[in-house]
């Protein structure tokens, strides 16, 4: 999928290589179609967005606008302003009739990041909406109708904040029905080389300097990384390497020092080449799960990985293309030390 000029930093075709992203994705495909509510859980970092506009871009109001709101952002006194609009005089300072993100949001999708950071006045007025998708602005006294699409992102299990009184149960139960957990990068691995190569590629372009490469020490180190900030952590720390070893071999000593005083640590931990096989899970999933695990050993090649596992580059590229769409290289691409260009942008 192509560039989108309406948002710059946004990948609208997620790279997917890892299983867990794979499985998700094809969740993603199954629920965008339906016009029902989606609530995405994950970390900071790992990509909630995207993912939303990944399922705005496949269901049928992808011509329509897609409107994010962060709902730890807005101060409480003007959270109804901003959701649903305000007429002229409706407060001290209102000039003019504003129109809120929902009506902005007409015949697209609205998404609500952060929802868990709503309060709890606003969360009753939002469940009225969810409840026939009528509001009004803010003094104001004609019901409105929008059509909108609500996807919710949250950083943490709703149910907890429930259980703590931060949450409303009613609103809880009215948007949990279609919930999808969205996996930290430590827990995807497979899919950090591809991120690496495409925030090379990207970046490099966008401050209009050489790409650096990678040593395959240094590629190993930051597929080894645990990642705390997760996709968002990665982007940062390759945009740093394309402003300070622009056109530059990039070496493990190169790499920020909470990368390299970890790798000491964790590299016989999260590089070793021994792996824990699940009898419960199918064959399949175990096959995928060994040839990640390789992949990840070798910085993301995919030769040394064959070489490896004693298989040929052919047999990694099949399986790597189950499932994976267009989030993966082409049969036959081979990640080097050098960036790859990328279609998309993040």
């Amino acid at each position: 999928m192509g560039l989108r000029k309406r948002h710059p930093d946004v990948v609208f075709t997620p790279i997917m290589q890892s299983a867990s992203m794979r499985r998700l994705d094809q969740v993603l495909h199954l629920v965008a179609p339906k016009d029902v509510a989606v609530t995405l859980v994950g970390e900071s970092g790992t990509g909630k967005e995207i993912l939303s506009r990944r399922v705005h871009e496949l269901s049928p109001r992808k011509a329509g606008p897609f409107v994010p709101i962060n709902c730890a952002a807005i101060p409480e006194s003007l959270f109804e302003s901003e959701l649903f609009g305000h007429e002229r005089g409706a407060f001290t300072g209102a000039s003019e009739l504003v129109k809120g993100k929902v009506e902005a949001a007409q015949g697209g999708t609205l998404f609500l990041d952060e929802v868990g950071e709503m309060p709890l006045a606003m969360q009753a007025k939002l469940l009225r909406f969810l409840e026939n998708r009528r509001f009004m602005r803010v003094g104001g006294s004609t019901k409105l109708l929008a059509d909108v699409r609500l996807i919710f992102a949250t950083l943490r299990a709703l149910d907890d904040e429930v259980r703590a009184g931060r949450f409303r149960a009613d609103l809880f139960y009215r948007i949990q029905g279609i919930t999808i957990r969205v996996p930290p990068l430590r827990d995807r691995r497979a899919d950090i080389p591809l991120l690496l190569n495409h925030f090379v590629g990207h970046l490099a372009a966008k401050h209009g300097t050489a790409a650096p490469c990678f040593s395959r020490s240094a590629r190993a180190a930051l597929v080894s990384h645990v990642w705390p900030g997760n996709v968002r952590e990665l982007r940062n720390v390759v945009e740093t390497l394309c402003l300070l070893r622009a056109g530059k071999r990039v070496r493990i000593r190169d790499l920020p020092e909470e990368i390299t005083r970890a790798t000491s640590h964790t590299r016989g931990a999260s590089m070793s080449s021994a792996l824990s096989i699940d009898l419960g899970q199918s064959l399949e999933c175990n096959i995928e799960r060994i040839i990640e695990a390789s992949l990840a050993l070798e910085g993301g090649n995919r030769a040394r990985a064959a070489e490896r596992l004693g298989v040929s580059v052919r047999t990694i590229q099949r399986y790597l293309a189950r499932g994976i769409g267009e989030g993966v290289d082409s049969p036959g691409d081979e990640p080097t030390d050098h960036p790859e260009e990328r279609q998309t942008t993040h």
